[in-house]
């Protein structure tokens, strides 16, 4: 038995399991993957719902019933191992595996209606802060003024990408994406919101689109630790760095490691982010 704030924790115990309609918000967008015609082509049943939608799903047990401590200082490695298509039901259920000195465990997974599991990982909670890489462990680079296309030379081994950078507000644009993937937390957007976690990851996903021209592609996973809590106003950027680039069974997969960082020297969240860069062919 561990406590952490309120919350006391044992071995098998589960915290409440979240359900969710999911949802696919990027049918118009660059990645044709999410788009029904072009994922059929591919053997899909359809559209696929974005992973990083369904990383959001992932983390919702985790930030509703650990609260700010997990968002400061909280991990997850999710993995999206099949796809979950427009109105399939997503069940989340997070488990206690183990409890050390240090941190509690969990194993989390994303389960459909038929009772596949879709997406599957290991999150914690620290019981203490956890140290922070430097402000700059992932060097900066200029976005591309034109965007080559994606392949062996655009993201060879060691290539550091452009580095996008933005504002974080609670209008526009986030309040769209708490929208999609129905995330009505006050965590998140009530008048001490802090940034959804899921949100930060769409963000280092860009370190991608921005920086290379794709076509249909698949976001795999994401390893995520979390250092501090994002809070509106502060301005952010997503260094990346390629990190490793090959191919298993026709498919092209790229690794990056993403650090985002708050106001130029508050490292915020770092990401191992794999994606398949190019789908063997239809």
């Amino acid at each position: 038995m561990a406590t952490t704030g309120t919350t006391r924790f044992a071995v098998g115990q589960s915290l409440p399991v979240y359900a969710v309609s999911a949802h696919n918000a990027a049918t118009h967008s660059d990645n044709k993957i999410h788009e029904d015609s072009v994922a059929k082509a591919y053997g899909f049943r359809g559209g696929l719902v974005p992973g990083v939608t369904v990383h959001a799903y992932m983390t919702r047990p985790f930030a509703e019933h650990l609260g700010l401590s997990w968002v400061e200082r909280g991990t997850i490695s999710a993995r999206f191992l099949k796809p979950f298509y427009e109105g399939d039901e997503c069940r989340v259920t997070a488990t206690v595996t183990s409890i050390t000195p240090a941190a509690v465990q969990f194993e989390v997974t994303a389960i459909n209606q038929d009772g596949e599991i879709c997406g599957s990982g290991v999150a914690s909670l620290p019981f203490e802060t956890v140290e922070a890489p430097s402000s700059d462990a992932v060097p900066l680079a200029p976005l591309p003024l034109h965007r080559p296309d994606a392949n062996a030379e655009s993201l060879a081994i060691g290539t550091v990408l452009g580095t996008p950078e933005w504002d974080f507000e609670l209008e526009g644009t986030y309040a769209d994406y708490l929208e999609e993937v129905a995330d009505d937390l006050p965590l998140h957007s009530g008048s001490s919101a802090v940034a959804a976690p899921g949100h930060l990851v769409r963000w280092g996903n860009s370190a991608l689109t921005a920086n290379v021209a794709l076509g249909p592609w698949v976001h795999v996973s994401s390893d995520v630790q979390h250092f501090s809590a994002v809070h509106p106003g502060d301005h952010l950027r997503s260094a990346a760095v390629v990190t490793d680039l090959f191919e298993r069974k026709g498919h092209h997969f790229v690794d990056l490691d993403v650090l985002i960082v708050a106001n130029g020297d508050r490292p915020v969240m770092r990401i191992a982010h794999r994606a398949i860069y190019q789908l063997r062919p239809a």
